[in-house]
């Protein structure tokens, strides 16, 4: 199959491909969350709830492997840094009891994954305690017991867990492939100098597609 890319198409076999969905957790997206605390409107990253689940229900029907990645820090805080959860000024840190559970623990109401993009059983869920999700988790080993060479991108924030997630992708070797409106940013400045950095230079970390580009060219894998 060809996706049509920016900056040029992309060739991809679907039998190596997998779909990787970044955070996409409430305490991220939802009113009253972690994200909320920090003073962000949420309502950006609620608007790419649809299209994330039109690219997770086509991939799906194409026998495309999904990965669903969430942020999150076991209860005592032994993988969170003290840099990380002091950072900044929020009313709500790492590990506070906020209106959703602990902030980004393990297991609690917040961490979980939106009921709109809920895993379904054997979906691989990755829990990772760092930006990128390659870091301190099995993401590598399980893509290449997969076989995997593309990567599809969509999730949040397009320039901080995604674009670090694409790097480290790029970095061992896969092509990368992010779904345009099926990420977002609390800025939407930041988006869009990411989707530029991501593809310049030759698709330098990788390409961009809209989620109706990248169903195009899997519909016919699943007919």
């Amino acid at each position: 199959m060809i996706f049509d890319a920016r900056p040029f198409g992309l060739s991809a076999d679907p039998a190596t491909t997998a779909l990787i969905v970044i955070d996409m957790q409430r305490d991220f997206i939802e009113p009253g969350g972690f994200g909320a605390s920090l003073g962000n409107d949420v309502s950006l990253l609620q608007a790419i709830i649809p299209a994330t689940a039109r690219l997770i229900a086509g991939c799906r029907a194409a026998g495309i492997p999904v990965i669903h990645t969430r942020e999150c820090h076991q209860p005592d805080l032994s993988d969170c840094p003290p840099a990380k959860r002091d950072r900044g000024n929020p009313d709500l840190r790492i590990g506070d009891p906020g209106p959703m559970g602990r902030i980004l623990i393990a297991g609690e109401p917040g961490a979980q994954i939106i009921p709109e993009l809920a895993p379904t059983p054997g979906e691989k869920v990755i829990d990772k305690p760092g930006k990128g999700a390659f870091y301190a988790t099995d993401l590598g080993e399980y893509l290449a017991g997969l076989g995997t060479k593309t990567l599809i991108f969509a999730g949040v924030t397009t320039e901080v867990c995604v674009q670090t997630t694409m790097r480290e992708a790029n970095d061992r070797g896969f092509d990368c492939l992010l779904a345009e409106d099926a990420t977002e940013s609390y800025f939407p400045r930041f988006k869009q100098a990411t989707l530029d950095m991501i593809r310049a230079q030759g698709a330098i970390v990788g390409w961009t597609a809209s989620v109706d580009e990248i169903l195009s060219a899997l519909a016919p894998v699943g007919a």
